[in-house]
């Protein structure tokens, strides 16, 4: 495994922690992580039902968190590691912050961006998909399943 997949993994590992804490206060399980220089900037999971809040996705509160610590509203040399490949508002946020890299973990075939067609991530951003997929996919199901 090249260093890399080492980091990714070991990142997405901390945003499935995130995805646990929402899972714990029954909020859909997704949680992101953002990473500057090799260190975790910022952690976020899903809100929205506590905060009567639509836009409070994990990534949305990632990206507020990061910018604050950061000092400034664009993330041009962070990574976002989101368990959940993201809706088209938070790739359309993630476009203006012009983050670096996003990388998720399972799909979403349903609301995830990429089903628009559309690429809607700011030209310079890398996307990375499938890390922990099995594991990101798992936590989701098991939610849901607790939910019907």
């Amino acid at each position: 495994m090249d260093e890399q997949t080492i980091a990714d993994n070991r990142f997405m590992q901390e945003a499935l922690k995130e995805a646990k804490k929402a899972f714990d206060a029954d909020e859909v399980p997704v949680g992101a992580v953002v990473v500057c220089n090799n260190t975790i900037i910022a952690r976020a999971f899903n809100y929205t039902e506590h905060l009567i809040d639509v836009t409070a996705h994990a990534e949305m509160q990632a990206f507020t968190s990061a910018a604050s610590w950061l000092g400034g509203k664009y993330l041009l040399e962070c990574t976002l590691y989101v368990t959940l490949e993201p809706c088209v508002m938070c790739a359309g946020a993630s476009f203006w912050t012009q983050i670096d890299r996003v990388v998720y973990g399972a799909h979403d075939q349903k609301r995830g961006f990429l089903k628009t067609g559309a690429n809607l991530l700011h030209p310079k951003t890398k996307l990375t998909g499938g890390i922990l997929e099995a594991e990101c996919s798992e936590l989701l199901k098991t939610f849901f399943k607790k939910k019907r």
